[in-house]
């Protein structure tokens, strides 16, 4: 049974079995029984998370590699389901049990996988995968930097962040046409924000959306009063600003009266 790389659904086969057993090991086995691999696919990286004592869980939106892994791993306890991981409910699959991610994400969801896993981060523990290199150091970077923006602080905010390593296209089944990175996540032991966290995540956003404008501008719909306007935090630009700052800006607007219904 040959599974045949599609381009609508960004796949790019990974050949290399000496990265995809870094990439395995890159999970701790703490915290979670339950993995959930993204994008499958042929089952490189699967063949190292199978015989793992946590309970494998494969998601494809390939009905070909969906079929290809129930034919190779018939008798083993993985399971497979057919489907899109971003419209897809994990309560039905784990419940309220935790669970690590895992995979070779394909390009064009990487980041909104990023983001599910941050919409469920009170389940998911620890992440590890592939992504377009930019994308991952984006996710990995540090304040002042220039690729630093909303990934950066909302994964660091709940996760630390670690770039582990770069992968040539020459690994994969075809080349991308750019170099990978590998990056691990792993939740902070208190991920609670001492703030309200949809008001964070809205400051965040609305503040990267127009990057090269001082938070005083940027912040204008708010209709942050003059007083607390005039805090020296407002004269920053929001690359500036580290996750425990944005932390406390969402603070002083909380006290100004400010909520995400404001």
């Amino acid at each position: 049974m040959k599974v045949t790389p599609k381009k609508h659904l960004g796949q790019h086969f990974l050949k290399d079995t000496r990265i995809a057993q870094r990439i395995a090991e890159l999970l701790s086995g703490q915290g979670y029984d339950d993995v959930l691999e993204i994008g499958p696919g042929t089952g490189v990286l699967t063949q190292y998370l199978v015989d793992q004592p946590a309970a494998l869980t494969a998601i494809d939106l390939d009905q070909e590699s969906v079929d290809y892994l129930k034919a190779h791993y018939s008798g083993t306890p993985l399971r497979v389901l057919y489907g899109d991981v971003l419209a897809i409910d994990f309560k039905e699959l784990f419940q309220d049990r935790p669970f690590a991610i895992i995979g070779n994400f394909p390009y064009n969801i990487s980041s909104q996988i990023v983001f599910k896993t941050l919409e469920w981060r009170d389940q998911i523990p620890e992440f590890s995968g592939m992504f377009q290199k930019e994308v991952a150091q984006r996710i990995c970077a540090q304040p002042g930097s220039k690729i630093y923006g909303i990934l950066s602080v909302l994964t660091q905010a709940f996760y630390a962040a670690e770039y582990r390593f770069t992968v040539p296209p020459g690994v994969f089944h075809p080349p991308p046409k750019v170099d990978s990175g590998v990056l691990h996540l792993k939740r902070h032991p208190n991920h609670r924000l001492s703030c309200d966290e949809s008001l964070f995540f809205k400051v965040v956003k609305t503040s990267f959306q127009q990057r090269r404008k001082t938070l005083r501008n940027s912040l204008k719909i708010f209709n942050i009063s003059q007083k607390i306007k005039e805090d020296s935090i407002f004269a920053r630009r929001p690359e500036q600003l580290s996750v425990a700052e944005f932390i406390t800006l969402t603070q002083k607007m909380e006290s100004d009266g400010i909520s995400t219904h404001s």
